[in-house]
């Protein structure tokens, strides 16, 4: 395209300005070639010729279109040159206020010198997972992509921030720390993050200083690494300076301080604490008063002093080492006010020793008084011949002092790195890291010295750096896209640094002419001129001999060579130094003790390592040339290992520009900024990229834009790509102008212009064409409307005459009717009030007879009813007396038999004969035992015998050996000594297990206590919340009340405040129930931690059926007393973990032996139940011959006695278990043998009379059951006893008995003889058990006989020296094993007697309470009672809505219905049936009164649903099943609570279904908690699925297909800066999404008012994301996305309307963001628009207001922009407000829930259980 066709008449261009650097005009003349001038108009309308240089042909640049000015990216712009860059900086900064914006892969970051609401925690969030080009340029977005690079790509990263002191790099490095430590978080406790945040005070502290550029100018660079583990989560750091400006110590310019630490320092030191430091303010020391004023506006040196020191405890320096950081500050500002005395024509100087400063100075560093004052004025020479003390004259002291106090400080400032380093290191093995480098700009002053050479040497390489990897991007890019890759020119900076760093460079000469002795600055200057005049990049000024200037990539430098060598060689007098090496504090010492070790390795990481220089030393040693390095050389080498840490990462660039010198804010100056652009290498890259194809569109993108310069023809076609290749190959001529990649098409500088302007063009013509037709169409419809109106009026005329007439006939036809029905009213009103008198009389009258006749009835009834009940109740009074009378006769007649008969049986029983037929068989027995002992005591003494011969042929091989023996023992005698270490050992760590136990109850005491303390104020706020509610109550009576509208209005106004209140304080309240949760979670977490660390490697005991929740619930252990010893024991190992039961070698060998001891008794128990198997079948048999006449009422009662005792069998082994808990944990604190023992016999002897007394009990119970079974046993007997025959024979025959008497006396005595073969059982079974005891241990005897003979025969074999050591070994086990048996005694006898204890309670309670009841209750009640009790039991069909279940079923039934159950298996049935279930197994529990089954079945139900919300905590169906089953059960407790409250709304049958016995207020209350926890989780599930989504689908997708035009995009928009994959949702994934989650909260029976509360808190969730991603993204605010976001938001409204949501307030959470859609489409011109904008958006915050319209982006060239003005003046229209200041809503706010209480219709009693349940084991009731 040629100049002419570009340069034409109303084209704009950029013209150079000697003020402004480039100035704006307009071309108002065409060019043609060969023209001299161009015609221009300026901005202020003066015209102006440019002159065009004809040889170079060199035109102006031209001006993008307004439509690309403010862009995000510079690359986006059409015209890629300085000016361009320039305007659309200072256009995002002072017309938008936007700090940041991208430049290719660079961020550039503007000061703002003001504090922008912009940095935080929300917009971390914001920013956090989205790509780099969707969310508008920010330090967070460089962060986020360096972190998602890393995390994708498993590469190491760089952020690398430069600029010039006071643009902000230190500030950019923090926030982007920030970020890491945010986004990052470590995943354990250490908060890693907090100490990474917490070095940048003390860095800030130690190594800024305020300087005439910057008040918080960093004086070192620094490189800080931190560290990722495989989560990539934080998991260390680790820090790199370079290059610490010494100098700043000992002088400052003018208005500049030195290093804060000094200032923060004096500002504290009337502490207490610094009292000894001796300082005072900072302006009496010279120092800190070099610079004139030591304060900084707007600096609180004392309080940043305060955040220092928190910063050092933080990274764990001790208090000590703080101290003596501060006593060797305050030292160095001791040191800079020694008075310096001179002497003897100044060739000598002195030190006073009475000097304040100089005791101070001594006494704070701990050195020699006397050596510090002499050293100070003197130094030592040595020569080959002699060493010899020189003076010094005052300014070589002063220069001396200042290298010291230099060195000092450079010696503290490394140690200080060096321990941060340490606080940051972590053992974890780093995964990957991010670097942040934080290191100066560019500098040239117009004094430069050795350390602005350093600093522009180190730009120089990291320029070099980023030049390389710019170039190597955009290769990539062209050869990703098949693009043909042309050779750019690109600035090359090597032949710089090879002039700097090359062998004989500058570098090189520098250290050369420092080890020359007598080396000056000049000499190295003229060595400079001698050696590079020929270099491009080097330069001799004219006017001067000692400088030297050298041409860096941003601009040339002159540098002045005085003082190059001083501080290139950095001398400090080695005698000096080994004073402060004798200090008596260690740490000043150790500062400099290692220092020639340390010099190699921390040079490199820090570039400040100092140097002691010896003057005139004879012998230099090899070993100390490594030492020698000079500061340059250092640095130089802390600098190439920096480069290559960069160049093994993926470097991100930030560059910080400084707008003006004067720090004054959103003040832009566009000569400092356009020096710093060149600096920086920004332009550097805007050149790389204009070169080639800088503008890039996709095909989907173009196609898009520029669909209006297409033919019809040519859109017919499908394949879009080739339809943008016609598109461009007829619009631009030159093919050099454009490529088409595989993907994109890659534009020429200024053709995107060009084909802007082509557009424009079109849609300026279609516009015309538009407003054409309109006009015609509006006359149109202007004379349309005024013929039509003329129509009207005419016909309302006609009308209204017509009416008129009409309306007279009507009234006068109206008169007439209204007189007729007056008067016939009134005649018919005088007819009834005569009527009604009438009657009224005559009722009266017919009333008074009848109730006459009433009363005389009444009267006669009354006198029957009287006689009738006197008769009655003589009868039966003496029925009672004669009945009895009879009873009384017959209960002391059976009485007096039954006691002869039982006295006859008693003493049958006694009889000798008797016992002799039962003891027939023992004694035989006991003879054989007898006999077959007496064998083996011969036995044994034939072995004895043969023994004593054995020991006798050895006695004398034993006597030698005694003296060895007694030698042995003496030697060994240490093992003793080893045995009892042992023993102490072993009581030291029982101490230790203890003193553990003791901290693990101080925690749960503490944890219980703050549980408590929640509990308190749960309750607190519930009743303040029912007072709350009260008082709404009353309020909304007074409302009603009121009759004044004013008055009424006040108090709505009140009501409002009040609820706001409520809402404030229920979420206040589920906050903490939040908290308590977390908590929770976190003692588990701790305990689970705890119990980890006790279980060490190795033995390790992880029973199945124990879960993490198993510390909430009390599930008693039913177990035998040897398996509970053995428990016990194995706990006792566990908790002392293995560590120390490995050297517990005792207790090992405890465990193995009581192994061996439970075999046997297992082997014991089996032969034992073999034998009780067939006792039971020779029993039943028996049972089915005695009990073949017993009846069927007879076993109805057995069984349902046997139920009771069942269960109460059960009751006493939990209890029995609890007990021997508890004995086990005390077992431990007993330590006194003899009173054990004691209360051992005590309790045994008690225990036994209990038990007898119990015996005695329990037969007396047996025959009164006889008494009591009469009475059923009546009919059957009577029946029987028909068939007896006269004949039959009784025991007292001669004697006139009765039947019935003699029946009874036959069934007690046989009563009597079952009680009597019982007793003879047991006494037989003892013996058996006795006898199988004494042929154990006759076993037992044996065997270890045996063992004894094998050892025996064993040590006769052996060498003497190893029968001795084998003895000895025998013995200790021995020994040992019988400690055991004496250990394991006392045990079992402690925690016997606890538990017998425990036992005799309960029995004695029992005893007490049978007693009582006998006592209080007639024999005839409780039989009657019984009975009745039995026969209810059988007639009990009806399902009465109650499930019962054994306690051991009860894991069972939590796994069936709660753990292992899917919501799909009860989706066919009632919903919520699990609660109904639940609720039907604790209303059987509390139908029989059972306590702790209810409590047991409540905990273990709430602990099995928290164990299935943790287990799928990401799974929305399963929490909201739970979520309406946990509301279900909360509902059923309160609708059957017995509350009067709750039960409004019940059926008679439902009232019938409450609890009795139980008040489950607490357990509600825990269950409310509960529910609680599962909506929250259900919101997080739900928010996670939905949050990805909305972005795209409410902002970003195209619902109305073309309404959208696409601006051109930057680099950060292009495929290679963004993840691959597309993950672009559209709105009907969301309401897919939504239509889901209410299909499955309502197909589970999630009550209505929590589904609402769950979509309103949902799209409070959308309207918060979505608006702060419009708040941050300038792409999406203009007006086409306005109108689509409108749209888009009615769609979900036209959704919850659908599902009757609207009721819910879901629609009033989108209110800011339908005001932002409409905020985007109003007009923004007038002050009338300001108001609309103020009226309409209430819901928005000023600064969200203000932030929209600062991000308003045109998208075609006719929509205007938003002028600064109009902002003006809506700022000043929102000034009443009282918004708050955040800009971005908190998206993870949660609204608080309410239950409400929602009755079930459904009766307990219809509900089945489904068989998929395999709930078979519960019983229905």
């Amino acid at each position: 395209m040629s100049a002419a066709q570009l340069y034409t008449k109303y084209t704009r261009v950029w013209i150079p300005d000697p003020d402004e650097v480039w100035r704006s005009a307009e071309i108002i003349k065409d060019y043609k070639e060969g023209d001299k001038s161009l015609h221009l108009k300026l901005e202020d309308e003066t015209l102006y010729e440019y002159p065009i240089d004809l040889q170079g042909n060199e035109l102006p640049f031209l001006r993008n279109p307004d439509i690309l000015v403010g862009e995000n990216d510079l690359t986006a712009l059409s015209y890629l040159h300085e000016p361009a860059v320039l305007h659309n900086l200072k256009v995002r900064f002072l017309e938008s206020n936007h700090i940041y914006t991208y430049c290719g892969i660079v961020l550039v970051a503007i000061n703002p010198y003001e504090q922008l609401p912009i940095y935080e925690q929300d917009v971390i969030y914001a920013y956090s997972g989205q790509n780099m080009g969707d969310m508008d340029p920010h330090i967070f977005a460089v962060a986020e992509e360096a972190y998602k690079q890393m995390a994708r790509d498993e590469k190491n990263q760089s952020i690398i921030v430069s600029g010039e002191s006071g643009a902000g790099k230190t500030v950019s490095a923090k926030y982007a720390m920030r970020f890491f430590a945010t986004v990052g978080g470590s995943a354990s406790e250490t908060n890693i993050e907090a100490k990474v945040l917490a070095s940048s005070p003390i860095m800030e502290a130690i190594g800024n200083a305020k300087t005439t550029r910057n008040d918080n100018s960093s004086r070192f660079g620094k490189y800080i690494q931190i560290g990722f583990d495989k989560r990539y989560h934080i998991i260390g750091a680790n820090m790199r300076t370079y290059l610490l400006e010494k100098s700043r110590v000992v002088f400052q310019a003018e208005d500049e301080r030195n290093y804060h630490i000094f200032y923060q320092l004096c500002a504290s030191a009337s502490l207490p604490e610094f009292k000894e430091l001796g300082l005072t303010c900072a302006e009496d020391f010279f120092y800190t008063s070099q610079g004139g004023d030591t304060s900084i506006e707007g600096v609180d040196d004392a309080d940043d002093f305060e955040k220092t020191r928190h910063a050092f405890t933080l990274l764990g320096v001790k208090e000590s080492h703080q101290t003596t950081i501060f006593r060797i500050i305050a030292a160095i500002l001791h040191l800079g006010n020694l008075e310096i005395q001179g002497e003897r024509d100044g060739d000598a100087c002195s030190v006073s020793s009475e000097d304040e400063h100089l005791n101070n100075f001594c006494g704070l560093l701990g050195v020699e008084h006397s050596q510090m004052q002499h050293w100070l004025c003197h130094r030592k020479l040595i020569t080959t011949a002699e060493t010899y003390v020189k003076n010094m004259s005052v300014q070589q002291v002063v220069n001396a002092r200042n290298a010291l106090a230099k060195h000092i400080y450079a010696q503290l400032f490394n140690w200080i790195v060096q321990h941060i380093n340490k606080a940051l290191h972590t053992t974890v093995k780093q995964h990957s890291f991010i670097g942040v480098l934080d290191i100066y700009g560019f500098e040239t002053f117009e004094v430069n010295s050795f350390e602005q050479f350093c600093i522009n040497y180190a730009n120089e390489k990291l320029q070099q750096q980023f030049n390389s990897h710019v170039f190597k991007l955009e290769q990539e890019e062209y050869m990703k896209e098949g693009i043909p890759w042309t050779l750019i020119d690109f600035y090359d900076n090597q032949p710089c640094i090879d002039l700097i760093e090359a062998k004989l460079g500058i570098l090189d000469l520098l250290d050369e002419e420092c080890k020359v002795p007598k080396g000056t600055d000049q000499n190295w200057a003229q060595k400079l001129y001698d050696r590079h005049a020929s270099s491009q990049h080097f330069q001799k000024p004219r006017m001067s001999n000692t400088s030297f200037i050298v041409l860096h990539f941003a601009d040339k430098v002159e540098y002045q060579s005085e003082g190059f060598l001083e501080k290139n060689r950095d001398t400090v007098y080695e005698e000096q130094i080994n004073i402060l090496k004798a200090s008596k504090y260690q740490m000043v010492a150790d500062l400099f003790q290692d220092e020639k070790d340390a010099a190699p390795t921390t040079s490199v990481g820090k570039g400040t390592s100092k140097i002691s220089v010896r003057s005139a030393r004879p012998v230099i040693k090899a070993a100390n040339k490594e030492h020698k390095k000079t500061v340059g050389h250092q640095f130089r080498n802390s600098l190439h290992l920096l480069m290559e840490t960069l160049n093994a990462t993926t470097p991100h660039y930030v560059r910080c520009i400084k707008p003006n010198d004067e720090k004054l804010p959103f003040k832009f100056d566009p000569k400092r900024a356009v020096q710093q652009l060149r600096a920086c290498g920004v332009l550097e890259t805007i050149r790389i990229s204009a070169a080639g194809f800088p503008s890039r569109w996709s095909y989907h993108d173009f196609f898009n834009r520029y669909r209006v310069l297409m033919k019809k023809r040519d859109l017919s076609k499908n394949d879009k790509k080739q339809i943008c290749q016609t598109l461009l190959e007829d619009l631009i001529k030159d093919p050099d102008k454009f490529q088409f990649g595989r993907t994109k098409i890659f534009f020429r500088a200024g053709q995107v212009a060009y084909l802007e302007k082509l557009r424009a063009d079109k849609f300026r013509a279609a516009t015309i064409m538009i407003q054409k037709t309109v006009r015609g169409w509006l006359q149109r419809v202007k004379y349309k409307r005024l013929r039509r109106a003329a129509i009207v009026v005419q016909r309302y005329t006609r009308g209204h005459l017509a009416r008129r007439l009409a309306e007279h006939l009507r009234r006068t036809r109206a008169a007439i009717v209204f007189q007729k029905q007056y008067r016939m009213l009134r005649i018919l009103r005088a007819f009834q009030r005569v009527r009604n008198a009438t009657v009224t009389i005559q009722a009266f009258a017919r009333g008074m007879f009848v109730r006459r006749i009433y009363r005389k009835i009444l009267a006669e009834h009354k006198a029957i009813i009287l006689q009738k009940y006197a008769r009655g109740w003589l009868a039966r009074t003496r029925f009672r007396r004669v009945r009895g009378a009879t009873i009384v006769l017959q209960c002391y007649y059976r009485r007096m038999k039954a006691r002869q008969e039982l006295k006859a049986l008693k003493i049958e029983a006694r009889s000798a004969q008797h016992l002799k037929k039962l003891n027939i068989g023992m004694e035989n027995k006991v003879v054989q035992l007898q006999r077959k002992i007496d064998e083996q005591n011969k036995e044994y003494k034939l072995l004895n015998e043969q023994l004593s011969t054995l020991a006798s042929a050895h006695s004398s091989e034993v006597e030698k050996l005694k003296k060895e023996l007694v030698q042995y023992q003496q030697g060994h005698r240490g093992d003793g000594n080893q045995l009892v270490s042992l023993q102490e050992e072993m009581e030291h760590l029982r101490l230790e297990l203890e003193k553990a136990l003791g901290e693990r109850k101080v925690v749960e005491d503490s944890y219980v206590k703050e549980k408590d303390l929640l509990r308190k104020r749960i309750s607190d706020l519930e009743e303040e919340n029912a007072l709350l509610k009260q008082e709404k109550e009353e309020l909304n009576s007074r409302i009603l009340c009121q009759s004044q509208d004013e008055f009424a209005r006040n108090t709505v106004e009140e009501n409002i405040q009040m609820k706001k209140e409520l809402e404030e304080e229920r979420s206040r309240y589920q906050n903490l129930v939040k908290e308590y949760s977390r908590l929770e979670q976190r003692y588990d977490n701790l305990r689970d931690e705890m119990t980890i660390i006790k279980q060490a490697p190795g033995h390790r005991r992880n029973p199945s059926n124990q879960s993490s929740l198993e510390s909430d619930s009390n599930y008693p252990s039913i177990s035998t007393s040897e398996i509970g010893d053995t428990e016990d024991v194995i706990q006792q190992v566990e908790e002392v973990g293995m560590e120390k039961a490995a050297m517990d070698m005792t207790l090992f060998l405890k465990l193995q032996k009581r192994v061996r001891e439970l075999e046997q008794e297992r082997k014991k128990l089996q032969t034992h139940l073999e034998k009780k198997e067939q006792e039971s079948k020779k029993s039943q048999v028996i049972e089915t011959k005695t009990e073949a006449t017993s009846d069927h009422e007879d076993f109805a009662y057995n069984s349902l006695k046997r139920q009771e005792l069942e269960s109460e069998n059960k009751k006493l082994k939990n209890e029995l278990n609890e007990l021997r808990k508890a004995i086990a944990d005390r077992a431990t604190q007993n330590n006194s043998s003899n009173d054990i023992q004691d209360g051992y016999n005590l309790l045994l002897n008690q225990l036994k009379s209990a038990n007898e007394e119990l015996e005695v009990r329990k037969e007396e119970v047996l025959i009164l059951r006889t008494q009591i079974m009469k009475a059923a046993q009546q009919k059957e007997t009577g029946k029987n006893m028909e068939n007896i025959t006269t004949d039959a024979s009784w025991p007292n025959s001669n004697k006139h008995i009765d039947q019935e008497d003699a029946i009874e006396a036959y069934q007690g005595m046989c009563e009597t003889n079952r009680l009597l073969e019982a007793q003879l059982q047991d006494q037989r079974r003892e013996h058996e058990e006795e006898v199988e005891a004494l042929k154990n241990e006759v076993d037992a005897m044996k065997e270890e006989l045996e063992k004894q003979q094998q050892a025996f025969l064993q040590t006769l074999q052996l060498s003497p020296e190893a029968q001795v050591e084998f003895g000895l070994q025998q013995e200790i086990t021995r020994l040992t094993n019988e400690n055991l048996d004496l250990k394991e005694v006392l045990e079992k006898l402690e925690k016997n007697e606890k538990k017998l204890k425990k036992q005799l309670k309960i029995y004695m309670k029992k005893v007490q309470d049978f007693e009582a009841s006998q006592a209080t209750v007639p024999a005839e009640r409780r039989q009657h009672e019984r009975n009745m009790q039995v026969a209810v039991q059988r007639k009990e069909k009806d399902f009465q809505g109650m499930l019962e279940y054994y306690k051991e079923d009860e894991p069972l039934l939590i796994r069936n219905l709660i753990t292992d159950l899917k919501p799909q298996t009860v989706s066919a049935t009632v919903p919520c049936l699990p609660a109904y279930i639940l609720y039907m197994c604790i209303r059987h529990a509390d139908y029989i009164n059972d306590d702790q089954k209810v409590h047991s079945l409540l905990t273990s139900t709430i602990n099995g649903i928290k164990k299935v919300l943790k287990k799928h905590n990401d799974d929305f169906q399963m929490t909201s099943f739970w979520l309406a089953n946990t509301c279900r059960l909360l509902h059923c407790l309160k609708q059957y609570s017995g509350d009067a409250g709750f039960m409004t709304q019940n059926t008679p049958k439902q009232n019938e279904h409450c609890l009795k016995n139980f008040d489950l207020t607490e357990y509600r209350q825990v269950l409310s908690h509960l529910s609680i926890q599962i909506y929250q989780q259900l919101i997080k599930i739900a928010e996670g699925i939905l949050q990805p989504m909305i972005v795209s689908a409410v902002l970003e997708n195209e619902s109305i297909q073309g309404l959208s035009g696409v601006k051109p995009m930057g680099y950060r928009n292009r495929s290679s800066s963004m993840a691959d994959g597309d993950s672009s949702y559209s709105l009907d994934a969301i309401i897919r999404q939504l239509n889901m989650f209410h299909s499955v909260m309502c197909d589970q029976g999630l009550d209505p008012e929590i589904v609402q509360q769950v979509f309103k808190q949902l799209f409070y969730m959308i309207n918060a994301v979505a608006l702060n991603n419009l708040l941050l993204r300038k792409d999406v605010c203009s007006w086409s996305t306005g109108m689509q976001l409108r749209f888009n938001i009615s769609q979900l409204e036209e959704w919850l309307r659908g599902k009757n949501l609207q009721q819910s307030g879901a629609a009033q959470m989108l209110e800011p963001l339908i005001q932002a859609a409409q905020l985007l489409q109003l007009k923004k011109k007038t002050s009338e628009d300001a108001e609309a904008i103020c009226s309409l958006c209430t819901s928005l915050t000023t600064q969200q207001i203000v932030k929209i319209l600062n991000l308003y982006t045109p998208v075609n060239e006719f929509e205007e922009r938003v002028t600064v003005a109009f902002i003006r003046d809506i700022q000043t229209h929102l000034q009443e407000r009282n918004d708050p200041p955040q800009l971005l809503l908190d998206f993870k706010h949660m609204f608080p829930v309410l239950f409400p209480f929602n009755p079930s219709s459904i009766t307990m009693d219809s509900i089945h259980l489904p068989a998929s349940l395999h709930l078979e084991f519960l019983n229905k009731v």
